[in-house]
């Protein structure tokens, strides 16, 4: 209420939704000198811009919620804004107080057709440069764009708008790449890249002097189908953004169901989704470790960690009946009981990693090659960590606390012990660290609660057709590639009118630019390794 009073000294015509989360209402004109005022403020500094989520509001018209968090209090607040003209819509960008605003805009602009007033670069990023009007609008005509086989042919020029003195809106041309530039594509088609990622790369020798990622070549348009399907049926499309993060995914947007049907859940469900989450931070960063290592030439490790991971996908199997798609949290609990196994498996898993630990280490971490090729190289600062918005490992090897499990509890995280792990470095090393240390304190969490599940049911009935409050809800979970956050907007239907999910991989990508230049081209592919994205998660 102290953060909403301030915007009402700087926009004294401020509304507050209380429907859900407390939403504050700014005009379009007053936006940016509240985000300023907002990011200033000396006693709770919104140095953090979780995510930029696009609207349409019908007849009211074309805007964005604005989700900003205090790193040094914890505190967040949703801004609300919004412009009636929806053949020329326009807002102020904010990227000039978060640099993560550059990436989040550009998505806004693709799938709702909102342009940036002092944006440098209002190209598409997801969808292609001549696709015909704007996906997520309500009003979008699905047939307005037959299949195109056609080679997409990528400018080098975008548009910038800016507000004239009298009022008017005018545009001049930026400069992506120059003619003399020498520009390389790492990927789409390339195992380093992780998925169908591109990244246009210009080179002055070895050296990289920019980055320019393009996204969507396996873009499924998840959070448009969301919209025309009932909120049990959304749950089965969470597994198919990160595939490494299935249960925290699924766990989110449960909770977040939960949260506004007022559903609360059995403890021997939460102790049950606290370990799967675990047990899932392990699989991923076993993944992360097996790939990173063979992205730089070494086989050996490769199949140390296919070999741990398989233990823990058969675990998995058992109770879930899924390996990468896991199909199992459900709203009200979890789809099935634990096998009667589990217990024992985990326990058995889990020492016998803490056993093998060590050859991880010996036969990598210690290489007189991997640290020459890690320590020192892409080195990304605090500052930068928090304006990009890269969250997991990749923002506490800079130093940025920001584990959702510590600093906004969920689950039975505030019940168990554990250690935030941050370096300070912020290089290539320091991320790899990080995730290899994480792999440990999940195993410490996993050891407190595995014998101490309660007795009880696993799920709570709940009707087959929910119909949620009108109001917007959100929730947020650590999942092992940093925060990930589920925003919908409910207006009583057993539909959601919005349902849209924080990429914890798009910050990660756009921090290539920053993180790449200057360094050796054979540098990308090991930087691109620790910073840990997975495209399906980006090409919603």
């Amino acid at each position: 209420m102290e953060l909403i009073e301030k915007i009402k000294k700087t926009a004294p015509d401020a509304t507050v939704s209380e429907n859900g989360e407390p939403v504050v209402s700014v005009s379009a004109q007053e936006l940016h000198q509240v985000a300023e005022a907002l990011y200033a403020d000396s006693e709770h500094p919104m140095d953090y811009l979780r995510d930029i989520v696009g609207m349409d509001w019908g007849e009211t018209g074309l805007g964005a919620l604005y989700l900003l968090e205090s790193t040094q209090t914890g505190h967040r607040i949703i801004l609300k804004t919004v412009t009636a003209d929806r053949e020329q819509a326009f807002l102020p960008t904010v990227s000039d107080l978060w640099k993560t605003a550059l990436i989040k805009e550009r998505e806004v602009f693709d799938f709702f057709g909102i342009r940036f007033l002092n944006h440098p670069d209002m190209r598409r990023i997801f969808l292609r440069e001549d696709w015909k009007g704007y996906p997520l609008r309500k009003d979008y005509d699905m047939n307005s764009n037959p299949l195109n086989m056609e080679n997409e042919v990528n400018a080098d020029i975008t548009d910038e708008y800016f507000l004239k003195p009298d009022g008017t809106i005018a545009d001049k041309k930026n400069i992506v790449f120059d003619q003399k530039d020498f520009v390389v594509n790492i990927g789409p088609q390339h195992p380093s890249t992780h998925g169908v990622l591109r990244m246009r790369t210009s080179l002055d020798g070895e050296n990289i002097c920019k980055v320019d990622p393009i996204l969507g070549y396996i873009h499924r348009g998840i959070e448009k189908l969301n919209e025309s399907l009932t909120y049990p049926q959304t749950l089965a499309l969470t597994d198919r953004l990160d595939y490494l993060s299935a249960h925290q995914n699924r766990h989110a947007l449960c909770m977040c169901i939960e949260k506004a049907a007022g559903i609360e859940i059995s403890e021997r469900a939460q102790y049950i989704r606290t370990i799967m989450d675990e047990l899932q931070r392990i699989d991923s960063h076993l993944l992360f470790y097996s790939c990173l290592v063979m992205d730089m030439g070494g086989l050996t490790p490769f199949f140390y960690g296919f070999r741990e991971r398989e233990m823990i996908l058969d675990i998995f199997e058992e109770t879930t009946g899924g390996r990468l798609i896991q199909n199992y949290n459900m709203i009200g609990g979890v789809q099935a009981d634990i096998h009667p196994t589990f217990c024992t498996k985990v326990k058995e898993f889990i020492a016998h990693l803490r056993s093998v630990i060590k050859d991880y280490h010996d036969i990598f971490t210690g290489n007189v090659i991997a640290r020459t090729r890690l320590q020192g190289v892409g080195i990304l600062s605090r500052e930068d960590a928090i304006s990009l918005g890269c969250t997991g490992g990749t923002g506490r090897a800079s130093g940025w606390a920001n584990d959702v499990r510590k600093h906004h509890p969920y689950a039975l995280y505030d019940k168990v012990d554990f250690k935030e792990i941050t370096y300070t470095e912020g290089d290539s090393f320091a991320r790899y660290m990080v995730r290899m240390d994480e792999i440990m304190e999940s195993c410490h969490i996993i050891e407190q609660l595995i014998d101490n599940i309660p007795a009880g049911e696993y799920k709570v009935k709940t009707k087959p057709i929910l119909k949620l409050p009108e109001g917007v809800f959100t929730s947020s979970v650590e999942t092992s590639r940093g925060e990930f956050d589920v925003v919908l907007e409910s207006h009583g239907d057993k539909t959601p009118y919005r349902l849209h999910y924080r990429s914890t991989g798009l910050p990660l990508v756009h921090a290539m630019d920053t993180v790449c230049r200057g360094q050796k081209i054979a540098d990308l592919i090991a930087i691109g390794g620790t910073l840990d994205f997975v495209i399906p998660d980006i090409d919603r």
